[in-house]
């Protein structure tokens, strides 16, 4: 459902920060509110795209979550990204024009459109905002670069731990509390992410809660040894928990 008449303020916008280059001016942010101004509200399990449709949007969460899918040739389905707010969805669709993804909201979520075409436009007439198009498009293909890296890791412990410091890290960017949250994504969800099952997730889960490394209550993890975590992850922690 698109609500036209709300108009959507990426000045007043909480993930304002993570999407906009603080060079822009007020009368550049005011072209860009021109181009964002609808807003999207998608129900939990709604699709906001499909694969196969032609690549028209950008949609940069102001809340919720997503999950992107891809379809293989046999039917199967794999999970390739969970989108959080100020995060931007829709890249997939860039080179072929043509989205090789799903993305289906995890929660009741809300996005901003940004036509493409448009948004191009005026990036070549606002130096910081094409910069800023390309640090997206950077770190799209580094999180991609990161997903291989975890799904080639051969323990469960180890790519579940990265999978929450991941999450965590990109919760404290903004401004969110990194040592707890709700994980909006079910065990199944998980485990298809990172190409287990889903009893292995739930005996990891249970596990790390057993170590006093996590806490879990359903869906809501408190991560109590935010180093010990990062450890099993064998990542490097570089950022304070928070609380």
């Amino acid at each position: 459902m698109i609500d036209s008449s709300l108009a959507v303020s990426c000045s007043n916008c909480s993930v304002r920060r993570l999407c906009l280059p603080a060079e822009l001016s007020r009368a550049d942010i005011d072209r860009l509110e021109r181009v964002t101004r609808r807003k999207k509200v998608v129900k939990a399990g709604e699709i906001l795209y499909q694969s196969g449709d032609p690549f028209q949007n950008l949609y940069a969460i102001r809340s919720g979550s997503f999950k992107s899918v891809v379809i293989a040739a046999d039917g199967d389905t794999q999970i390739t990204h969970f989108a959080l707010p100020g995060e931007l969805l829709g890249l997939d669709a860039y080179s072929k024009r043509i989205h090789s993804s799903y993305a289906e909201a995890l929660e009741d979520s809300s996005v901003c459109l940004l036509p493409f075409a448009q948004l191009e436009l005026l990036a070549q007439q606002v130096p910081a905002l094409q910069q800023q198009i390309y640090s997206i498009f950077s770190e799209e293909l580094r999180q991609e670069n990161d997903i291989l890296m975890l799904l080639g890791k051969r323990s469960a412990d180890t790519r579940l731990a990265a999978l929450l410091i991941n999450i965590s890290s990109r919760y404290a960017c903004r401004g969110y509390s990194c040592n707890e949250f709700i994980l909006s994504m079910p065990r199944t969800d998980i485990a298809n992410y990172l190409g287990l099952t889903a009893e292995t997730v739930s005996r990891v889960f249970s596990r790390f809660h057993r170590e006093r490394l996590i806490k879990v209550d359903g869906r809501v993890v408190k991560i109590l040894d935010l180093l010990g975590l990062s450890e099993v992850a064998g990542t490097h922690c570089g950022y304070e928990v928070d609380g």
